[in-house]
């Protein structure tokens, strides 16, 4: 609900102060309910009446912006409350992002808060604008127009900025909300709220964090459902990756665990704050492409060339124009036009010639976008391009991206896409982005529905001493992962008796509280076949633990397993997200390719499959070159069992099979190295 009266407590008549900043963007833009400037110094401002005190200003007020010392913030509360006023955006700063006196200070806001019921965005926030009310409450000049756009900001800063590129830029918004500091109302509260707005259409945001991981992915979740969600990310940089002993949580730094987060609520990410925008007003403004296929139109060779390079590259694929549709171009085209995608109208063809072109393109049934190109020309106005563009579009339920290339000379021609709410990108490559943004969002949303997560029942107390004992391999075995013949020897000769009774050609690998990584100690032998084979591996690892001077508890003797393609699989426990479950490319060389993808767990046998199927590891499963297929269903039962021990056991922090080795399709898959760790 919008507000009926904003008090504006810190109000100022100084032009260069952000209290005056306030007053004068409420009345500039057109608030339409009470304003009430509070400032006991002054008369008026801007021909608004001044109040000496809250307790003075009369109905109907119930929102207040307070702009005072920090210190002095906690009284103004205390003020609001007992005028009733429940809901306060505090600009000021001063407070936690300055050190253990700010959060004082903050703590005493919550208490007041609390106390009185009061709803708090920020501190330390430039404020909220809602452009269909309309009310802005920042002090920043400018107003964004009018649109469909939401916009959640952990920076102030970027809202500032976005504010002013947002201007003449054909990209409107519905609402843009600053949080700072956010100790009441965060990101999670604000996605809720304006995945609600009926005036949103596209809900996108930059943060920095999360507040409550598992929370989000609840609420983020729901938003895209309804709507699409757009994010850029900030602080991704390697430092933020936590530092950990096994390949399971060298991969798995916060970048990963947001990645991961992201694609599961159906969030596309942007890397750019640009790009992020130039998606929103696509989506807003057109309807979703019912597939990967694009028509490209234009009068130049070059930029078509560009174009569908970026197509290809982004996954999307150049459409086969059906045969009538090419021989409807062939007979009004000109002679030396091609009438094949992408079709070339040839720089001396006009508004006319486009016009039947883009009819025909969106009529054919194998094309599910298009892309419309314009290089500068001289013989007709980009204007009279974009009316007809417009006008076919219009007509028709497919999406259509322009690229009518230029700045001085096109700005009459983008004002007029804008009506028409065809999106515009200065260069064709660009085009590439947004279409695979939005065939993204349409694949996450025509998915299956899925199911629940398959749970097996196991025997729990037994699992929970393997747990408390930190026996990884028995807990594999509980939840039903197999595991190839093995047995600890804690002696040479014990090796030779295990070894004999096994009878196949088994590896000896060390076992060490000490020393993490075994292979690259020497601490793993292979293809043993004799007793002679033995001892010498034997005395070859006690050598190589002296080496590095570790600890040796013994030696696993294990069955050998081969002619099997190695992957990893793994869980963590994030901070933010809990639980989750990764795969990819095993063995020695996985830190090496990094072909790793993770997942919010729990999973069920749908998103297990999209797990392996987005890497390079997942796609040699279905065979590669000598390589017969492998059992993927087994792999899937694995991911899944393991999803189910992350839920299971939140105490467990990590835990890695690496590697797993697929045997071919039909014979299941062997847990060969396993690691774990307790929080």
């Amino acid at each position: 609900m919008p507000p009926k009266g904003v008090a504006v407590v810190g109000a100022s008549q100084d032009a260069h102060k952000l209290g005056y900043g306030v007053i004068r963007n409420l009345i500039e833009y057109r608030y339409k309910g009470g304003i009430y400037p509070v400032n006991h110094n002054a008369y008026e401002i801007l021909g608004k009446t001044c109040y000496e005190t809250i307790g003075q200003v009369p109905d109907p007020v119930d929102l207040a912006i307070i702009v005072v010392p920090a210190k002095a913030v906690a009284g103004v509360l205390k003020e609001c409350g007992e005028r009733e006023i429940h809901h306060a955006v505090i600009v000021t700063g001063g407070f936690s992002e300055t050190g253990e006196e700010g959060e004082q200070l903050e703590e005493e806001l919550l208490a007041v808060a609390s106390e009185y019921g009061i709803k708090i965005i920020g501190p330390n926030c430039i404020g909220t604008i809602d452009t269909h009310t309309p009310v802005n409450t920042t002090f920043v000049v400018g107003m964004p127009e009018v649109g469909e756009i939401g916009f959640i900001s952990h920076s102030g800063a970027m809202v500032a900025a976005i504010i002013d590129w947002a201007s003449g830029s054909g990209i409107g918004f519905s609402r843009i909300v600053s949080l700072g500091n956010q100790i009441d109302v965060n990101e999670i509260e604000m996605i809720g709220s304006i995945a609600e707005d009926p005036q949103t259409k596209v809900i996108t945001s930059y943060i920095e964090g999360v507040s409550d991981g598992r929370l989000f992915l609840e609420e983020a979740r729901k938003a895209a459902k309804d709507k699409p969600f757009l994010i850029l990310k900030g602080g991704q940089g390697k430092s933020g990756a936590r530092a950990v002993a096994s390949h399971t949580g060298a991969l798995a730094g916060s970048a990963e665990a947001y990645k991961s987060a992201f694609r599961y609520c159906g969030i596309q990410e942007a890397d750019t704050i640009e790009e992020m925008f130039e998606w929103a007003r696509a989506m807003a403004w057109q309807p979703l492409p019912k597939g990967k296929r694009v028509a490209v139109l234009t009068n130049a060779g070059g930029p078509a060339i560009l174009a569908v390079d970026a197509l290809e590259k982004k996954g999307l694929e150049i459409a086969e124009l059906s045969d009538r549709t090419k021989e409807y171009l062939s007979k009004r085209l000109p002679k030396a036009a091609s009438v094949n995608n992408p079709v070339d109208v040839l720089a001396g063809s006009g508004p006319g010639t486009y016009t039947l072109a883009l009819e025909a393109l969106l009529t054919d049934d194998n094309v599910d976008a298009v892309v419309v190109i314009q290089a500068p020309q001289d013989w007709f106005l980009p204007e009279s391009l974009a009316e007809v563009v417009g006008e076919v579009a219009g007509a028709h339920k497919k999406t259509v991206i322009t690229s009518i290339m230029g700045k001085a000379s096109v700005e009459d021609a983008l004002r007029i896409l804008q009506k028409r709410r065809i999106p515009n990108v200065a260069f064709p490559e660009r085009s590439a982005s947004l279409l695979s943004a939005m065939n993204a969002r349409r694949e996450w949303l025509t998915k299956e529905d899925e199911s629940n997560a398959n749970i097996i029942e196991v025997d729990k107390p037994s699992a929970r001493k393997a747990v408390d004992n930190k026996d990884w391999e028995e807990l594999l075995q509980i939840y039903g992962i197999q595991l190839p013949k093995q047995k600890l020897a804690k002696t040479m000769d014990e090796a030779v008796m295990i070894a004999k009774e096994m009878n196949c050609k088994t590896a000896m690998k060390l076992v060490s509280d000490t020393i993490t990584h075994k292979a690259d100690v020497g601490g793993v032998i292979l293809g043993i076949e004799n007793e002679a084979e033995v001892r010498d591996a034997w005395e070859k690892i006690e050598r190589s633990v002296k080496k590095a001077e570790g600890e040796m508890k013994g030696v696993l003797v294990q069955q050998m397993i081969e002619d099997a393609q190695e992957v990893i699989i793994g869980l963590i426990q994030d901070d933010q997200f809990g639980p989750l479950v990764l795969f990819g490319t095993g063995g020695t060389d996985v830190e090496l390719y990094k072909d790793v993808e993770m997942t919010i767990a729990p999973l069920n046998s749908i998103r297990a499959q999209e797990l392996i199927d987005a890497t390079k590891a997942g796609r040699k499963l279905n065979g590669w070159r000598n390589l017969s297929p492998r059992d993927k269903e087994a792999v899937v039962d694995a991911l899944m069992k393991l999803s189910q021990i992350a839920n299971d056991f939140p105490e467990i922090k990590e835990l890695e099979i690496n590697p797993l080795s697929v045997m071919e399709d039909g014979e299941g898959v062997y847990a060969i190295d396993v690691r774990g760790e307790l929080k």
